[in-house]
């Protein structure tokens, strides 16, 4: 293989030692044979596409369907997780119920109902979905779909729902959509107001850019990988409000536990009681999960995350013969799955627990992080490592949701911007020759995460500066290689191929399949993330604005440095009155989508009352967001 610059590189010798010393007493059969119990069939090709747009393809993960064992590239955890994770097919996982796996990050369910079809968590894509409906269908004979239930808001739950069903369907009663309630506001609030950042992010957590290979993108720990598409969106047409509320569906009874603000804002498990089946949606998986994804977003509630689970065991322990969930393989027979779900109730405990011990004794997040490792009580499982969350970031995690950013040290109250400060570290070090040469020492001991951090001086200092960029790639490199967590693996080698080959321009949006479903409020609140007070000219004023397919009248107050929103109103003294519609008005927000307010007019989908002027002011200020470098300014 070639050793450019440009080209990813082998495992030196260190990188090649550390993951040949790797030792773990759980490489035993019973994961496999989960993972593959129950297969009837495979996708005829693995290949899902949309025209010529490949959405998803199995035989790039080829590589792990062999006996080989882990290359040096790789650390032999992660080559073991996703060797599991490369095992595909429509499964039978108990009478009645089957899950198509491996054709998205996440599993789709199928129950067979009185008159058709119950969906659980139609995947990412409707390209996905709609295959796996096929398989099944085509498998087991066809069924019309009857219900869809999403576990909880996030996106590779439901953003596949087009593929299984229509808006329409559900608008004439035919298809119910149930999820936990707050659905809806957490799919939202989570990717709208910071969805165009967090998208940015979410491609090094998951890696949809690296090539898939043992020296790129091997696994993710809690699948294979994401598909390549776009998502979408059909509302719930009932919530899930109460633990313990049972529903009938398609004539199979469901109980419910609301599980919120553990692995989603919004979550649920359920159980079929006549079936002994268990669904644990997200909240059990077959590794550590993460208390904070580094895409972004929340940060999680280990505590009443590990109640839950205890809840859970038990609610349902004793008459639960087979426990299946959003992501990974089943378990089967009553004492599997209660040990399961007792580990891994005990793994979130014990993270929340030490890291608050050590906390009120004056540790620092980082401190904790270095502090804790697993203990021998999970040595010997392996759904509780760390493929996908891992402890180092989730006690800070646990640490932030307690006590936030701050360390305790008053040097971090406010400390300088990262350029200001890489330039005086760079200067105080005696330049940037003498830093590359602290580093190249570094790196020739195998001491990555030290090169990582110094060289990462040098290139805020200088972004420019190609010795300090490749420097900086070779260490995230090995780090990458080193990785367990496949998350980890995929960040690493992302920031390595983007100091090589530069980081992607263009505008990035806030994702039109969320907006289609977005409140006008919440449509508001995203004005007012894109709202530059630098470029508005205008004194305070207000705008009305008439949704004419929502029948709704909203005020927004623009002043020197912000706006403010009053729904259900109209200002009679306000300047100017804009008469719209939401999907319009979704446009002017999805700002990748290009529209302008001259080109609305013309079309005649925006008319404008009183100072045309303020309104054109008003779009003028709106930013439009670039895709941003995360490791250079």
């Amino acid at each position: 293989m070639s050793d450019q610059p440009d080209q990813p590189k082998a495992a030196t010798a260190e990188t090649a030692a550390a993951n040949a010393a790797v030792t773990f007493s759980f490489d035993d059969p019973g994961d496999h044979e989960r993972a593959s119990r129950g297969l009837l069939a495979t996708h005829e090709t693995g290949r899902i596409t949309i025209g010529d747009h490949p959405v998803w393809d199995t035989a790039g993960h080829d590589f792990l369907r062999t006996d080989d064992p882990a290359p040096d590239t790789v650390h032999p955890g992660l080559w073991r997780q996703g060797k599991l994770n490369a095992i595909h097919g429509l499964f039978e996982v108990a009478d009645g119920c089957w899950q198509a796996r491996g054709y998205d990050i996440s599993n789709i369910t199928f129950l067979a109902g009185e008159k058709g079809w119950v969906i659980i968590d139609p995947l990412t894509t409707a390209p996905t979905a709609a295959a796996c409906l096929e398989l099944a269908n085509r498998t087991l004979g066809e069924r019309p779909v009857t219900a869809v239930i999403y576990t909880h808001s996030h996106l590779d739950h439901f953003g596949g729902v087009l593929g299984v069903t229509t808006q329409e369907a559900v608008d004439a009663g035919d298809v119910r959509i149930i999820a936990p309630i707050g659905f809806l506001e957490e799919v939202v609030s989570e990717n709208v107001i910071a969805g165009p950042i967090m998208g940015r992010r979410a491609s090094y957590q998951f890696g949809p850019f690296l090539p898939t290979g043992v020296r790129g993108q091997v696994d993710v720990g809690l699948g294979q990988a994401i598909p390549l598409y776009l998502s979408d969106l059909i509302a719930p047409t009932e919530t899930v409000s109460e633990t313990g509320e049972e529903l009938v569906i398609d004539g199979l009874r469901v109980v419910f536990q609301n599980t919120p603000d553990a692995e989603a804002p919004a979550e649920m498990n359920f159980h079929f009681p006549d079936l002994g089946l268990l669904c644990m949606a997200e909240n059990c998986s077959h590794n550590i999960h993460n208390l904070y994804p580094i895409r972004g977003a929340q940060t999680r509630n280990a505590l009443a995350w590990s109640k839950y689970i205890h809840e859970a065991l038990e609610m349902w322990g004793d008459t639960t013969q087979i426990m299946f969930a959003s992501h990974h393989w089943p378990r089967f027979g009553q004492d599997d799955v209660k040990r399961f779900l007792a580990l891994q109730r005990d793994v979130y405990r014990w993270m929340h627990d030490q890291t608050m011990r050590l906390a009120n004794q004056g540790y620092r997040p980082m401190e904790i992080a270095e502090e804790l490792t697993l203990p021998a009580a999970f040595a010997n499982e392996s759904h509780v490592q760390g493929y996908y969350g891992t402890v180092s970031h989730n006690v800070r995690s646990v640490y932030n949701r307690y006590l936030g950013w701050y360390d305790g040290n008053p040097a971090n109250l406010n400390p300088l911007p990262p350029v200001e400060s890489a330039e005086r570290y760079v200067e105080a070090m005696g330049g940037v020759d003498a830093v590359l040469g602290i580093a190249r020492a570094a790196f020739a001991d195998g001491d990555y995460r030290w090169v990582a951090q110094l060289v990462n001086h040098a290139v805020f200092a200088n972004p420019a500066n190609v010795e300090a960029r490749q420097l900086q790639a070779d260490a995230l490199e090995q780090l990458g290689y080193q990785a367990e967590s496949g998350t980890w693996r995929n960040a690493y080698l992302m920031g390595a191929q983007e100091l090589r080959h530069g980081s992607p321009e263009g505008p990035i949006g806030a994702g039109r399949f969320l907006l289609v479903a977005a409140t006008a409020e919440q449509l508001f609140d995203l004005l007012g993330v894109r709202f530059n007070p630098e470029r508005w000219t205008g004194s305070d004023t207000t705008i009305n604005w008439h949704f004419t397919d929502l029948d709704e009248w909203h005020v927004l107050g623009v002043g020197a440095a912000t706006i403010h929103h009053r729904p259900a109103q109209r200002d009679d003294a306000a300047a100017a009155e804009i008469t719209i519609d939401r999907a319009t008005y979704q446009r002017f927000m999805d700002h990748a989508s290009g529209a302008t307010v001259e080109g609305e007019i013309e079309a005649g989908s925006i008319t404008v009352t009183g100072d045309v002027e303020i309104v054109r002011a008003l779009f003028a200020t709106l930013d439009v967001f670039q895709a941003p470098g995360l490791i250079e300014p």
